[in-house]
């Protein structure tokens, strides 16, 4: 199974494009911070993630402003450079 949510703020949007097959996409990046326990210990953990919508959720993450705090659910995986992880929204709501 491939289902990853996180709660994150939205860090930086890209300009809305277009796919070759006229869909908009927008691509963005996310920032992530909490405490987590791990081997009884707490954690600090930081991360920024990479993200791209499709379809109308692209064009409803595009309204949110930058810093606001979501929870986006969606699938990974690699794009065709295969250089990163990259983060597909497929829903968000509020956190």
């Amino acid at each position: 199974m491939n289902r990853t949510d996180l709660s994150a703020s939205i860090a930086e949007l890209q300009a809305l494009r277009y796919t070759p097959a006229g869909l908009p996409a927008l691509d963005f990046r996310l920032e992530h911070e909490s405490a987590v326990q791990e081997a009884g210990l707490i954690r600090q953990v930081k991360v920024s993630v990479k993200a791209v919508a499709i379809g109308a959720i692209a064009e409803r993450v595009q309204r949110q402003p930058v810093g606001s705090v979501w929870r986006f659910s969606g699938f990974l995986a690699t794009p065709r450079n295969g250089k990163s992880i990259v983060l597909h929204v497929q829903e968000f709501q509020q956190d």
